[in-house]
């Protein structure tokens, strides 16, 4: 098998960079699964969350979350649909989810972490990581008014509240949604979210590298406890880096808990193989050894660069 590309997925044949690749391997597997159903909806979605993400939707910047970029973003929705294939090949005396919930859970994906992105308007903020703490709720109503002017407006209310699977602003069991199904949907693509990045080739070093000074402009690498005392949460990146196998434990306990396990389905689609799995052993596992030795100067890989940093007409210190 050859080696891993840092720009594709973790099958190794889809570039998670490029958004009609993307576009066209989660049209395949609606296809497959509704074949008299139509894919207008989820392509028209992909143009539109590219155009956000590239700076070309008006009264938007372009993104400029290096973390939580568009590789990111496709990655997620891959998975996303990846899941609900799995599910839905191994549904036995249960319903399916149809293709409307298809639709829904996938243009989800897609805008999950919109809320990153400044309004032309924001201009108090440097960049979308100061939004970090209320990226989801921004999220949320991004897609509540998005949904209608595809078509999707009733589902817009529900769409709002499975973004809150992604984060933490809300607890998964306080979200209130209208059927088992959407409960469903919701863990799944909090799922997609935990186990897309986790796996991804660079995650170690998008932690160090990316997800870190993130944190920094977000004022959550330290915390003012009540006392006065500052806290430091993260000294550096790579402290971030080294504490990954901590952070590995919540996340399984997130995953088997809170989403029901709903990442086993990823198995289901690939025959057998939990891909993700695979890959996100693999990056803890080099993260405990980085831990053990106290030195993370080991990771040499090169995430893709995504970010179309300044749109025309943006001051440079704007999307410093």
């Amino acid at each position: 098998m050859k080696q891993r590309r840092s720009e594709y997925d973790v099958s190794n044949d889809i570039k998670t960079t490029d958004p009609a690749v993307v576009n066209a391997a989660v049209d395949r597997i609606f296809t497959r699964l509704y074949p008299n159903e139509a894919a207008g909806q989820i392509d028209r979605a992909f143009q539109d969350m590219a155009g956000l993400y590239c700076g070309d939707r008006p009264g938007y910047f372009a993104c400029d979350t290096p973390y939580h970029d568009i590789q990111h973003v496709l990655d997620v929705t891959l998975a996303m649909a990846r899941l609900i294939d799995g599910y839905n090949r191994g549904v036995v005396g249960i319903e399916s989810l149809d293709a409307p919930l298809f639709r829904l859970g996938i243009v989800t994906a897609l805008f999950h972490d919109c809320g990153y992105v400044r309004t032309l308007g924001e201009k108090q903020h440097r960049n979308g990581s100061e939004l970090t703490l209320t990226h989801v709720s921004r999220g949320a109503q991004f897609v509540r008014a998005y949904l209608p002017t595809i078509g999707m407006g009733e589902m817009a209310d529900i769409a709002a509240q499975l973004i809150h699977f992604t984060g933490f602003e809300t607890p998964v069991a306080d979200i209130t949604l209208p059927t088992s199904s959407h409960r469903l949907l919701g863990s799944i693509l909090g799922s997609a979210d935990i186990i897309a990045q986790m796996s991804d080739r660079c995650y170690l070093e998008k932690c160090r590298d990316r997800l870190y000074p993130e944190f920094v402009a977000a004022g959550i690498a330290r915390k003012r406890l009540p006392n006065g005392e500052e806290q430091v949460v993260f000294e550096s990146g790579e402290d971030l880096v080294l504490k990954t196998p901590r952070f590995y434990e919540s996340a399984i306990r997130r995953l088997e808990t809170d989403f029901d396990g709903a990442h086993h389905h990823a198995a289901r689609h690939f025959g057998g193989e939990h891909r993700y799995f695979e890959e996100l052993a693999k990056n803890v596992q080099f993260a405990h050894k980085l831990a053990t030795a106290g030195d993370a100067r080991a990771l040499k890989r090169h995430p893709p660069v995504t970010l179309a940093l300044v749109r025309p007409g943006e001051p440079e210190e704007m999307a410093a």
